[in-house]
C-alpha cells in the first residue's frame, strides 16, 4: 500500500500535483475539510459533533477527526493507498496519524515535501487571486497564512525527518518537471518495498514445501522457525545446546529463544525481496512480535494466506508421511496426530482471526496435487506483488 502525505507552504502547487498522484498511482484523497464536510452532509454522529463544533465557531478536536479519518480508511479497503493533504497539520496530529497507520497495521511511506522559496509562493498566490477574485489571495492574508504555516505546520516535517521518510522536491520548475520528480521519489519507494508472507495451514497442510517453492519462484527470502532450530543445533552454539536440551526434555522452545533468531534473519537480509513465513506467528503474542519486529525493518505482512484441507485428508497425509524419511515427531502415533491437530485449532486459528479482523486472509483450497496447490498460491502471491506496485 502506497500512503502519501504531500506538503508545502499555500502556493506550492500541492492541489496540483494531488491531481496527478491520485489519477496515476489510483490513491484515495483524504483531506481533513472534505471528510467533515461529507460527514456532516451524511448526518452522521460524529458529523452532527462536528457540526455542533463548527456552528460555536470551535475547532473540530483532533479526537473527532481521527475517527472520521479512521472510518474513511476503513470504507475504502480497494485503495491502492492514500494521499493526505492538510493532515497531518500539527505535531500532535503527526503522532495521531502513526498510531493509526500501526493500528491499521500499514504505514506512511513518504512524505513529499514540495520546497518554494516565500517570494515565489506569494507571487503566485497574488496571480491566483487576480485570476480568482479570491478576497483572502491579497499580500495581507498570505503573508498571515504562510506565517500560521512556519509556525504550526513545519514542526511537522521534523517529526517525520527523525523517521527518514521526507523527500524534498523543488517545486518552482514548471509542473511536469515537479511531477516528474516527484514519480522518481514514488518509483523508488515502490521498489523498495518488501512482499511479506505469512503462510498458515494445520499439520498436513503442505505450508511447508509449498512455501519453499513460492519463495523460490518469488526470490523470497524462506524463513521457517522449525529449520532455524535445527540449523542451531548442528552449529553446535551455546543456543543450540539450549534447543536441543528443551527438546530432550520435551518442551517448547521459548520466544525469548525463538525471536532473536528470526531478527538475526530479518536483519541479514537486508537485500531481500521479501519474506515468506511459515511456522511463525504460532500463538497470538507471536503475531503482535511479528508486527513489531517487521515495524521495526521498515516493512509490515503483504498477503496472509491460509491453506485450507479437511481434517480426514491431514490424517491420512500425516499417516502416510510416518512411514517415511520425512516422519515428523508428531507424525509417530494416531494419537500424537490428534493432538497436534487441537493444538492448532486452540493456539494458531486464534491468530488467523486476528490477522482476518485487521489484516485479511486468503483462504486457499489445499486439495490436489502440488502443483494445483502452487498455482493457486501463486496467483495471490502475484496479487500481493500488484498491491505493493
Amino acid at each position: 500500500m502506497l500512503n502519501l502525505a504531500l506538503f508545502g507552504p499555500p502556493g506550492a502547487g500541492k492541489g496540483t500535483q494531488s491531481e496527478f498522484l491520485l489519477s496515476k498511482y489510483h490513491l484515495h484523497y483524504i483531506s481533513t475539510g472534505d471528510m467533515l464536510r461529507q460527514e456532516i452532509a451524511r448526518k452522521t454522529r460524529l458529523g452532527l459533533e462536528a457540526q455542533d463544533i463548527i456552528a460555536s465557531g470551535g475547532l473540530v478536536s483532533d479526537e473527532i477527526i481521527v475517527q472520521i479519518l479512521e472510518a474513511t480508511i476503513t470504507e475504502h479497503p480497494e485503495a491502492n493507498g492514500f494521499l493526505f493533504d492538510g493532515f497531518p497539520r500539527t505535531s500532535i496530529q503527526a503522532y495521531i496519524l502513526e498510531g493509526l497507520m500501526i493500528k491499521l497495521h500499514t504505514s506512511l511511506s513518504c512524505l513529499i515535501s514540495l520546497v518554494v522559496p516565500e517570494s515565489a509562493t506569494v507571487e503566485r498566490l497574488l496571480k491566483r487571486g487576480q485570476i480568482s477574485g479570491r478576497s483572502d489571495d491579497n499580500e495581507v492574508v498570505i503573508r498571515n497564512r504562510l506565517k500560521e504555516y512556519h509556525a504550526k505546520t513545519r514542526p511537522v516535517l521534523s517529526f517525520y525527518h527523525e523517521r527518514g521518510i521526507v523527500r524534498e522536491v523543488d517545486g518552482t520548475p514548471p509542473v511536469e518537471e515537479v511531477a516528474r520528480s516527484i514519480e522518481a521519489i514514488i518509483r523508488q519507494e515502490l521498489n523498495a518495498k518488501r512482499l511479506n508472507v505469512v503462510l498458515f495451514g494445520h499439520p498436513g497442510s503442505g505450508r511447508g514445501s509449498q512455501g519453499k517453492a513460492l519463495a523460490k519462484r518469488f526470490g523470497l527470502e524462506y524463513v521457517a522457525t522449525g529449520e532455524m532450530l535445527d540449523a542451531e543445533i548442528r552449529s553446535g552454539s551455546e543456543v543450540g545446546r539450549k534447543i536441543n536440551e528443551l527438546y530432550e526434555n520435551g518442551q517448547l522452545v521459548p520466544d525469548e529463544i525463538v525471536v532473536p533468531l528470526i531478527e538475526r534473519k530479518l536483519a541479514s537480509s537486508k537485500d531481500a525481496k521479501g519474506f515468506i513465513f511459515k511456522g511463525f506467528p504460532r500463538t497470538l503474542v507471536q503475531s503482535y512480535i511479528l508486527d513489531g519486529l517487521l515495524k521495526k525493518h521498515g516493512t509490515s505482512s503483504t498477503k496472509v494466506i491460509e491453506l485450507a484441507v479437511p481434517t480426514l485428508e491431514l490424517i491420512r497425509r500425516l499417516d502416510a508421511r510416518s512411514q517415511t524419511e520425512r516422519c515428523m515427531p508428531y507424525d509417530k502415533s494416531t494419537a500424537r496426530i490428534v493432538q497436534r491437530l487441537h493444538e492448532h485449532e486452540t493456539k494458531t486459528m486464534p491468530v488467523i482471526d486476528r490477522y482476518r479482523q485487521y489484516h485479511g486472509v486468503t483462504t486457499i483450497n489445499g486439495e490436489g496435487t502440488f502443483d494445483d496447490v502452487l498455482e493457486r498460491l501463486a496467483f495471490e502471491v502475484e496479487n500481493g506483488l500488484k498491491s505493493l506496485r
